[in-house]
């Protein structure tokens, strides 16, 4: 039997690579498209949400400022996108699905199976369990972020 520890250890371990794994079969799935899963989400939200500021995109993403600027050059020098500065601060920039970005969306594969393959089968009180525990988690790390408080 596995101790306490070391169930606590490796529970962190397959979080990861569940997400490392979905994260390959989506670059795998949107490869021909020259498309990566960060600029997908981009896109998503754009064609689903319609406009948004780049500084949401950096949160709602929860990925780095500089990390955003970098896909969003690539999305616009493909054409896919647009960038304008905001109407009241010019620093802010708005983003938008271009007529070509839009074409490209409606021609993208259908990725809901990935989360059929990684979880169709598992019992739901199964699932609703492993997200109480992610979610719990994802809290108490985030709260010692916040509060700058760690050993």
């Amino acid at each position: 039997m596995i101790g306490k520890d070391t169930d606590r250890d490796i529970i962190g371990a397959w979080a990861k690579r569940c997400y490392f794994a979905g994260r390959a079969v989506m670059d795998s799935a949107l490869r021909p498209y020259d498309l990566g899963s960060v600029q997908w989400y981009v896109l998503h939200q754009l064609a689903t949400a319609g406009p948004t500021m780049q500084r949401d995109l950096v949160r709602l993403l929860a990925i780095e400022r500089a990390t955003m600027t970098g896909i969003v050059a690539t999305l616009v020098r493909k054409g896919l996108i647009e960038q304008e500065p905001d109407k009241v601060d010019q620093r802010q920039k708005l983003l938008r699905i271009t007529a070509t970005g839009t074409k490209l969306w409606g021609e993208l594969p259908d990725l809901s199976f990935i989360r059929a393959a990684a979880f169709d089968g598992i019992d739901d009180a199964d699932i609703a369990i492993a997200i109480r525990v992610l979610q719990s988690a994802t809290d108490r790390l985030e709260t010692i972020l916040q509060k700058g408080t760690h050993p």
